[in-house]
């Protein structure tokens, strides 16, 4: 039963991701991918926590469709208005200019895989929602408050990136402060914390199925990490920062935050 909602919540979210493809095409803007696929992904996975597969687990169900609608909020309502308001982001941009012609048909290509993506993180929620226990107890207090740190750390990182932009002082500067000043990418950290608050909810060695939970967090640093995540955006700010970025990689973690590195003057 669990992997046949997982192959609905499959279904739905290749839908919602063609039709992404073809939003982002009329309008030019590929970064409309990652609306859809954030609004989608949170709406789905909501609705897939809340369907019932057996015994009432109604507490739990609550619980991880409530993490996911808030997930979902903080991160569609940041997205949705600065895609809409900003030129496209440069990592479509520069698909667009490396792929001319080619550009609809490989777009598809990048579009469609985030349905199992989705699909993937779905394991983990769903098997939170249906996790054993009839209640909730100590164990899903501490992944509310795992998550409400994850979604406060995230939120700070996006506020001190927007002060930052927004001073003219800093112009092609690199920001190396707050959050910044201990990891490269803090707010792709928050982003992936979060979702190891369905781990903490559903795991339970002694029942192998629990082991799915680890999907979301495993699939989601692999994605942000190395695929679409760290890589094209680093890439990015070699090319548009050159010297001052490649310094900043020689003092900052990539991912995790740790104290920055004293790096000696030539």
């Amino acid at each position: 039963m669990l992997l046949r909602l997982d192959l609905g919540v499959l279904g739905a979210m290749a839908i919602v991701m063609v039709a992404a493809w073809a939003f982002g095409l009329a309008l030019k803007n590929g970064g409309w991918t990652d609306v859809f696929w954030t609004w989608g992904t949170g709406l789905t996975l909501a609705a897939a926590a809340l369907w019932p597969l057996g015994p009432s687990t109604a507490p739990h169900q609550a619980l991880a469709a409530g993490l996911m609608a808030v997930w979902t909020l903080r991160l569609g309502l940041y997205l949705t208005p600065r895609v809409a308001s900003h030129p496209e982001d440069a990592r479509y941009a520069a698909f667009r200019q490396q792929w001319g012609r080619r550009y609809p048909l490989n777009m598809l290509f990048v579009t469609l895989p985030q349905a199992p993506a989705s699909a993937l993180l779905g394991l983990s929620v769903i098997v939170a929602a249906h996790a054993s226990r009839a209640e909730l107890g100590l164990r899903d207090g501490l992944a509310v408050a795992l998550f409400a740190g994850a979604i406060l750390g995230e939120t700070v990182a996006d506020l001190q990136m927007k002060a930052f932009r927004d001073d003219p002082a800093h112009r092609g500067q690199v920001i190396d402060t707050g959050l910044w000043g201990w990891s490269r990418h803090p707010n792709y950290f928050f982003q992936w914390l979060g979702w190891l608050a369905y781990p903490v909810i559903a795991l339970d060695p002694a029942r192998p199925v629990t082991w799915l939970s680890l999907a979301a967090p495993a699939v989601m640093y692999g994605l942000l990490r190395y695929v679409s995540g760290v890589p094209p955006l680093e890439a990015q700010m070699l090319k548009s920062r050159g010297a001052a970025f490649r310094a900043y990689q020689a003092r900052v973690s990539v991912f995790f935050p740790l104290p920055p590195k004293r790096v000696r003057s030539a």
